[in-house]
């Protein structure tokens, strides 16, 4: 049974279900229709990182130009560029067992992509999501939807993957961003040329 999240809550994944060793982190969302001309390409990232909040190395940043992060523990599954369809927009595979001991939190997020060339933001965005489902038994284990809160936001830390005594939880963040990827990499410690 899956269990709806809302802002900030946390939760336990992996303590009190020892079998949860590999998830599908999947993000859904719609776009409300309007007359810019542009389709809209929002993509998903995962920043692995320290006990410091920051990433340590350009190997630890998943995203559609590097699909796979920290010894292949974290799997970007492709870049959707409509998001058209229902069901998981993109979808980042974790692996827990893979996690490198100096990766203490997952960062997951969705920017959109060209969005201020393109005149695009959140706002405009509806039915945003993540929810995390046992890629073992294909089981959703919990959701998170994030509400219609945002309005000029390009870019968006959805949730928190995160160690603590050596199990992982869950953090449902949705905190939003002006200035797109851009923003998030310097957020996690990332020089942007």
């Amino acid at each position: 049974m899956s269990i709806n999240l809302s802002k900030g809550q946390r939760i336990d994944l992996t303590k009190s279900n020892p079998a949860l060793k590999k998830v599908i982190i999947g993000l859904g969302w719609d776009t409300n229709k309007y007359s810019g001309g542009h389709d809209f390409d929002l993509d998903a990232s995962a920043f692995l990182t320290g006990e410091n909040g920051k990433v340590s190395n350009d190997h630890d940043f998943v995203f559609y130009n590097n699909l796979e992060g920290g010894n292949s523990s974290v799997i970007h599954t492709g870049d959707n560029r409509t998001g058209e369809g229902d069901g998981d927009d993109e979808e980042i595979k974790i692996e827990f067992d893979k996690i490198p001991t100096h990766v203490h939190k997952i960062g997951i997020t969705v920017t959109i992509h060209d969005a201020l060339q393109r005149q695009q933001n959140f706002g405009q965005v509806s039915n945003a999501y993540v929810r995390v489902v046992n890629e073992e038994t294909n089981e959703e284990v919990l959701r998170y939807d994030l509400g219609e809160e945002f309005s000029v936001e390009t870019a968006l830390v959805v949730c928190e993957i995160y160690r603590h005594d050596r199990e992982w939880k869950f953090n449902a963040i949705g905190s939003g961003f002006q200035g797109g990827l851009a923003a998030l990499c310097k957020n996690y410690g990332l020089q942007v040329d």
